[in-house]
């Protein structure tokens, strides 16, 4: 793009969402779990008698409930991950001419925002996949994608976590603004359930698969009913709470090393204690420095990663515990999706909003890492 669109203004046109066919709910969850505790506690039997192997520990429907808020999530894989002799996703290995797994997930988000928005695919310059899960290091998933829609212009990848898609959406703002692009989606697909532990009790609940797009466009192309970006504000602080050492380089170590932490990991009593004064406090000083008050946010979609969490956020920003119409919950149904979490709830929960209604869209994970959008609804 050249420099005579500098003075473009960045809106969100439309978002996208691919929702996989197959739910499991957490009676299904805690059936085949418990059923792998049982097995492996029978099966290790006279070590744990000696004190040599400390016995697993059953879950529960109620456990999970109280901890998370999740009643069921969403997956790709569920037939896999409830046999206990597997207890993770399995898809078969494609050729490389085909569509890889993470790609049509994301193809099938893109194109729904971009149906919605009643754009064709070559009105668009760019793609960012922003995501958590990355299927492999190169070629970009996002070139992928861009090659699937048949795309002209450029793509790449981002992850910071499940602050991914919010960092992509001021990442394709700052391009618009910038006149390197008019229009840029940006796709969030999340297989959650390939990265995490399906046999630890402390975090087998946690994570579903989803993806998402978000359509960022200049104001002058945009649909009569859009959402203006106000603002967005970003912020990071390494922390080791929240972790996942998968990698190429795990190849090198040696074949004994203990593997539980290439998957996620997580001190959850520390990233909650830690996490929810940070991402209060980015909110509350985005808003004043967009010279907004708590009472003038209609709405707050924020990451869908923990109920509890949610709550103490949104009563620290608005000064009083949120009601569902204000703080919409997904996690229930959809359980974390990572950085597709806060653009589920927008997308499912923004039609209700009238012209001139401003909200807020704000993830928060590992890195730690937290996004901040504030949009006001028009036409």
């Amino acid at each position: 793009m050249t420099s005579a669109y500098k003075n473009a203004r960045p809106v969100i046109s439309a978002t996208g969402l691919f929702t996989p066919a197959d739910s499991i709910s957490n009676d299904e969850l805690v059936e085949s779990f418990n059923a792998y505790v049982a097995q492996h506690n029978a099966q290790h039997a006279a070590a744990i008698d000696a004190g040599d192997v400390i016995a697993l520990q059953p879950s529960s429907v109620e456990f999970i409930e109280k901890a998370s808020g999740i009643k069921a999530r969403k997956v790709l894989s569920k037939a896999s991950i409830l046999d206990i002799d597997v207890m993770c996703p399995r898809f078969d290995e494609r050729p490389n001419d085909e569509l890889s797994v993470l790609a049509e997930i994301g193809v099938a988000a893109a194109r729904d925002a971009l149906a919605r928005a009643g754009r064709d695919a070559k009105d668009v310059d760019a793609v960012l996949v922003a995501c958590s899960n990355l299927q492999r290091a190169y070629p970009a998933i996002a070139i992928e994608v861009q090659d699937a829609l048949g795309i002209e212009g450029f793509g790449f990848d981002m992850n910071v976590a499940c602050s991914s898609a919010t960092f992509g959406i001021q990442t394709a703002a700052d391009f618009i603004r910038a006149g390197n692009a008019r229009s840029v989606l940006v796709v969030s697909p999340e297989i959650c359930s390939g990265h995490l532990n399906w046999r630890d009790r402390d975090s087998h609940f946690i994570f579903g698969d989803v993806a998402t797009a978000v359509l960022v466009e200049d104001a002058d192309l945009a649909p009569a009913q859009h959402w203006d970006i106000l603002g967005t504000q970003l912020k990071t602080r390494f922390s080791n709470n929240i972790r996942n050492n998968f990698g190429f380089l795990n190849r090198t170590a040696p074949e004994s090393r203990d593997d539980a932490d290439k998957l996620f990991v997580q001190e959850g009593r520390k990233v909650f204690k830690e996490v929810v004064p940070m991402v209060g406090e980015l909110i509350t000083d985005h808003i004043a420095r967009l010279g907004l008050a708590p009472a003038d946010l209609r709405r707050l979609w924020l990451h869908q990663a923990n109920a509890g969490m949610n709550r103490l956020i949104a009563q620290r920003v608005l000064g009083h515990e949120a009601s569902e119409d204000e703080s919409p919950t997904v996690l229930d149904s959809y359980a974390n999706t990572s950085s597709a979490g806060s653009i589920i709830a927008f997308h499912l929960h923004n039609e209700d909003l009238k012209p001139g209604d401003t909200g807020l869209i704000c993830s928060f994970g590992a890195g730690y890492s937290a996004g901040s959008v504030v949009v006001r609804k028009v036409g």
